[in-house]
């Protein structure tokens, strides 16, 4: 497997033309990412929903739309790949399947426009309670030229044993598009993803949505910040930082991401995390006092 230079997107909300005017927003920030030598482009879970927008903010009507329209959205992100010669993660948006019943699905596409789609799997209660998204897919991985990915959409990066199954398929790399309207929410993905790093010996990368909306019912506040970690462990940073964007600071994170490198440290670490990784646990006792 060879190195990976890496971008992932702080994606500020904009006000937007609907898909025309999303579709001219994401061309320009694959060409600037492209221009800096980014192979792999990761945007935030639901960034496409800012091309919703209604008259006055409606959660339900602005879902509808971004539903209705999910297929055009596709297209405008197959055609940006293949125009740029890029491996884009346009981040996630609202489909419906099964039904009727919408779910939240991540695309990865292919520099000639090939795509497959990882869904989340864990709601949040906004988007439960809310929203009415429903759960979707296992976790799987990504076959590409730099060998297996895995894509975690936010609130399912908080659950270790979905991005161990991630990881025990072969992904060294795991995209966690995020979008989150608290410093809570931001956090717990944040440390969520470094958490997945340290115990996996892998890289985790966070692409978050930022900056406020008022004119949005569904991404009216947004609250993050880009970053990419790797182990804790020799040759690596002490924090397990890679690189780091600060809060609701927009634009392109990058990284070089060498598959080698993770090699050695699981082979040479001072610990084996993803080598120890516990195969079965028992059920909790109670503990006698003597």
């Amino acid at each position: 497997m060879r190195a990976l230079r890496l971008a992932v997107s702080a994606w500020q909300v904009s006000r937007v033309d609907g898909i025309a005017g999303f579709a001219r927003r994401l061309d320009a920030a694959v060409a600037e990412a492209r221009a800096e030598g980014a192979e792999l482009l990761a945007l935030p879970e639901y960034a496409a929903m800012e091309a919703a927008a209604q008259p006055a903010p409606d959660i339900a009507a602005e879902l509808a739309t971004a539903c209705d329209q999910a297929d055009a959205l596709l297209a405008a992100m197959r055609g940006c790949a293949v125009r740029h010669g890029a491996w884009l993660a346009p981040g996630s948006l609202p489909m419906r399947r099964d039904g009727g019943a919408i779910h939240n699905r991540a695309p990865l596409i292919a520099p000639d426009g090939r795509l497959a789609f990882q869904g989340k799997r864990l709601m949040t209660r906004f988007e439960a309670e809310q929203w009415g998204v429903v759960g979707g897919d296992a976790p799987g991985v990504f076959e590409t030229p730099w060998g297996l990915i895995g894509l975690a959409i936010c609130f399912d990066a908080e659950f270790p044993t979905l991005v161990r199954a991630q990881v025990e398929a072969g992904a060294w790399l795991v995209l966690v598009p995020a979008c989150t309207d608290t410093a809570h929410g931001a956090e717990r993905v944040r440390l969520s993803a470094r958490a997945r790093a340290m115990e996996n010996q892998c890289f985790t990368a966070v692409a978050p949505t930022v900056g406020e909306a008022p004119w949005l019912g569904t991404l009216d506040v947004n609250t993050g910040r880009a970053g990419i970690y790797g182990p804790v462990d020799r040759g690596f940073a002490e924090d397990g930082v890679v690189a780091e964007a600060g809060y609701g600071a927009p634009g392109w994170l990058y990284a070089d991401l060498d598959p080698a490198r993770l090699a050695r440290v699981r082979e040479d670490g001072a610990v084996r995390n993803e080598r120890s990784w516990p195969k079965a646990v028992p059920p909790a006792r109670l503990l006698e006092f003597a």
